[in-house]
């Protein structure tokens, strides 16, 4: 389990793994940048380079593990959060064949290895030796795909949707002691007269 800069870890994890595994051959006719990309960034109207983006467009509660709770020992730690979250890869290139290029070989590389571990996972996320992200096509109907670009400024550009499940967030450590539930006062000696 992780702490709460798992999310951003995620989405900054999987842009260092494309970056690094960027082969030279493409890097050399098709030189792109990988980049975790902020609401602010995908609205901006700003002309970008060519870049791959990874946006995070939304998070839910695992629908698997949500509704599985703690027991009441207090021995026993509490249940994890654990979120999906989806991801939007968005290919932003002044030409067609280096867009399509770019979102292929993303595709590929997210097919071969769809697993992300504490190796491949940075650091900052606290994560544990047994912590694993599976990152898995989703298929957006075109109803949502548009929705999701009409809120942004920009006109629409060739994306894929990807979900990285599951993020397990430790919950906040509980006091060590039991909590206090009732207190007595007495007072001592009769009333004042």
């Amino acid at each position: 389990m992780a702490n709460i800069l798992a999310v951003h870890s995620v989405g900054a994890s999987l842009a260092t793994y494309l970056r690094n595994s960027y082969p030279n051959d493409l890097r050399t006719a098709h030189p792109c940048e990988f980049k975790l990309y902020s609401s602010a960034e995908m609205g901006s109207t700003e002309e970008r380079t060519t870049t791959l983006s990874l946006y995070l467009y939304r998070m839910t509660m695992n629908e698997h593990v949500r509704n599985v709770r703690g027991t009441n020992d207090p021995n026993v730690a509490e249940t994890p959060l654990s979120v999906d979250l989806h991801f939007l890869l968005t290919a932003w290139a002044d030409n067609a064949l280096a867009e399509q290029t770019i979102l292929t070989w993303a595709m590929r590389q997210l097919h071969q290895r769809p697993v992300l571990d504490r190796s491949t996972l940075s650091p900052e996320g606290g994560w544990e030796s047994s912590d694993v992200v599976h990152v898995i096509p989703a298929e957006l109907n075109h109803e949502d795909l548009m929705r999701i670009w009409d809120a942004l400024e920009p006109s629409y550009r060739l994306s894929l949707s990807y979900i990285a499940r599951v993020v397990r967030i430790d919950p906040e450590p509980s006091p060590s002691g039991l909590p206090v539930v009732v207190r007595n006062f007495a007072m001592a000696g009769g009333p004042a007269r």
